[in-house]
Parts: C-alpha cells; structure tokens; sequence
C-alpha cells in the first residue's frame, strides 16, 4: 500500500457509499447493477455488508467464492437500507481492528463496488482518490502476473504510466485512456470492445484475458456517469 493509509482511505469509501445509499427510492435501489448484473443495487450493498461482517467475524474463504458471497445477500434479504447501513456501521471499528492486525484487503471490496454503484446510479465521483490509486497498483501487478509470458504492454493514462516490463514508450502493445477508465479496467470493469477502442499501438487480443482479474470482462461497455444510470446488462 505504500504510503497510502489503507484504514483511512476505507473509513472514507464506507461513508461515501452511506451517502450514496441512504434514503434512496425504492426503484434505485431495485435497479440491476451492469457490473454485477445478477444483482441489484440493495443487493450489493447487502454483499458489502456482509463481507465485512464476514471478516472481522474471521470467515473468510481465500477465494471469496459465490456461495459465500451469496450467503451475505441472503442473509440480509428483508433488510432495508437503514437497517444496513445500521448494521455496516455496528462493524466498521471491529473490521478497522481487523485490518490493524491482518492487512487492508477489505479495502478492494469497498473501493471497487462504490464504482459499481455509482455506475447503477449514476452518481460519479471520488475517482481520484488514494485508495482507488492504491487498489490500481494492487491489480497493476497481478495484471502483470497473469500476462508475463506475453509482449509487455503499456497503460498509458492522463498522469499514470505503467508498463509490465520497461518503459511505456517500448512496449510493443499500448492502450491510452483516462487514469480511472484504466483503474476500472484493471479490476474487469471494462468490456473487450473499450479496450481495443483504446488500443493505440499493436494488437491487445492476446492480453484481453489478463484483465479478467475477477472474471469475465463485461458483455457491454461500462462507464460511471450519470447518463448511464439506470443501464443494464442481462
């Protein structure tokens, strides 16, 4: 996490998604979430709930698998939002003790689903900040992991560069897009079609399958903005 206070940087994420979230209309909350499209804008917050209940209580698979997550949205099913949010805030010193002693990974959750729900919502923002940098990185190497084997390839942002070997300029395969587009596509939040629009130098085909860090890439393209709001993806 380098210099990054990855405690902080979840407490502010946590509050920023309250705010999003509290006292929203039933049909917000009901709409599909295009990123996570099997689930619904309550639902999520429902899973963000849970995993942090789920960690701090120390049940944690190391896969994070789809029956621990869905067990999270289940659980909460006939929750309403105020009482999750009750509920998110009952745990947040417990899990903050948690990160203390184990690590920040619970800021991944956080930092990567308010996206999500503020592309279901369309309410953008905090897409600069030292968490989202910070969860950038974390992806950017296991990312260069996944493609080692292959030509390096360069992201090449507004202000971040990043190559998976040598200089950005060297590499044969280039993308260019803004810093959070690439952040979001770092974490499979963007679809196969936005990433070779982007490609200004080589052929991305054979790296496609590197930013499938959290499974597939998306059917459709995802931005988070506001004329987005309400998309979905079936």
């Amino acid at each position: 996490m380098g210099a990054v206070d990855g405690i902080a940087e979840w407490t502010r994420a946590q509050q920023r998604v309250i705010e999003l979230v509290a006292g929203l209309p039933a049909e917000q909350a009901e709409r599909r979430v295009p990123a996570c499209p099997d689930w619904r804008v309550r639902d999520l917050f429902a899973h963000m709930v849970g995993l942090s209940v789920d960690v701090a209580d120390g049940d944690e698979p190391d896969d994070h698998n789809a029956a621990w997550t869905a067990r999270q949205v289940e659980r909460r099913r006939d929750h309403d939002l105020a009482t999750l949010v009750a509920e998110w805030e009952s745990v947040a010193e417990p899990l903050r003790a948690w990160m203390r002693v184990h690590g920040v990974r619970p800021l991944g959750d956080v930092i990567i689903h308010e996206q999500d729900l503020r592309g279901a919502l369309g309410r953008p923002g905090a897409q600069h900040t030292d968490g989202l940098a910070a969860i950038r990185d974390r992806f950017a190497a296991r990312f260069r992991d996944r493609v080692a084997e292959l030509p390096p390839i360069a992201l090449l942002g507004d202000r971040w560069q990043w190559a998976t070997r040598g200089a950005p300029a060297d590499a044969p395969v280039a993308v260019r897009a803004g810093d959070f587009d690439l952040a979001r596509a770092l974490v499979s939040r963007r679809s196969a079609a936005q990433l070779r629009a982007w490609t200004v130098r080589g052929d991305i085909t054979d790296h496609l399958t590197g930013f499938a860090t959290l499974g597939s890439l998306p059917d459709v393209d995802l931005t988070e903005s506001e004329q987005d709001a309400g998309s979905t993806r079936e």
